[in-house]
């Protein structure tokens, strides 16, 4: 069993943490959309603080595969747990969704199926395509899981005609064990590279806030652009629950903006870095 840090005092969260309550017809609208046709999001599954903007303005993340995932993340507020049976009819689903939000840009995401021979694959690139072929204007972007060096199974995920393929390192390669127990630093650098390989736009986020130092994520930037990863997202770990990871260190904006400057003086084409960013956060740009 790993032992978490423990931190003895709760730590408060400062001002530029704090977010606005999810409000308007927009937020409404899409609300109505994601509980009609049944569906999940990892804007509620993993309690993003920035669900409001983001649904306010009429975007979600869309999370298929299920709502249970076979990882147990220290950091993750996804249910873990032995998934039931994937749902089918899910990418015809998703796909309406889309096109009555009529969005120019989707992101999809899932949870590790680790179960699955396929790791999911099939259900991956049948969703993509229903997108593609109910809402041909819009864009794609796909947050893929480890897929266990089953480059098989990548290979189907990515070649259904999304224009970016994100998968994200989570953390620096010193604090995997704490923070990803099931993932392998370097397995993860090699599915980005070989998604950039295929052909694809990368992409890759990471949290801070866990422990490391700073000559930690410039190593994991420096790893990553040697890789092929095209754009990359930095933000603050929060907290989900008392049951999960606390928080070591709450970033300043400062040093968001520092690493930033030094991501695109390293070679990456794109780099949101700020304390609410998420994989996910304004990902129409990163196109």
């Amino acid at each position: 069993m790993i032992d978490l840090p423990v931190v003895e005092k709760r730590k408060k969260r400062p001002d530029w943490l704090r977010v606005k309550l999810p409000i308007g017809e927009n937020y409404k609208k899409v609300r109505n959309l994601v509980d009609k046709y049944q569906l999940h999001t990892i804007c509620q599954s993993g309690n993003c603080p920035n669900m409001g903007e983001c649904w306010g303005a009429g975007t979600a993340t869309f999370m298929i595969l299920g709502n249970v995932c076979t990882r147990s993340c220290s950091f993750c507020a996804v249910k873990t747990g032995r998934p039931p049976e994937y749902d089918e009819g899910e990418p015809e689903r998703v796909a309406e969704a889309i096109a009555l939000m009529q969005v120019k840009h989707a992101v999809l995401t899932s949870v590790n199926r680790d179960e699955l021979k396929d790791r999911g694959a099939e259900i991956w690139y049948q969703t993509v395509r229903a997108v593609k072929e109910k809402s041909p204007e819009t864009t794609i972007e796909t947050l893929i899981p480890d897929v266990r060096s089953t480059w098989s199974a990548l290979e189907r995920m990515i070649s259904a005609g999304q224009e970016v393929v994100s998968h994200n390192m989570e953390t620096v390669e010193r604090l995997y064990r704490l923070v990803r127990p099931q993932a392998k630093y370097q397995r993860s650098l090699d599915q980005i590279q070989r998604t950039k390989d295929y052909g694809k736009r990368t992409k890759s986020g990471i949290m801070v806030g866990l422990g490391e130092t700073r000559d930690e994520v410039l190593q994991i930037m420096e790893d990553l652009v040697a890789h092929g990863c095209d754009v990359m997202t930095i933000g603050q770990y929060l907290q989900p629950t008392k049951m999960h990871m606390e928080v070591a260190e709450f970033i300043h904006p400062d040093t968001f903006e520092f690493y930033k400057e030094e991501g695109y003086k390293m070679g990456f084409d794109f780099v949101e870095s700020a304390p609410l960013v998420r994989s996910s956060y304004h990902a129409e740009r990163h196109i």
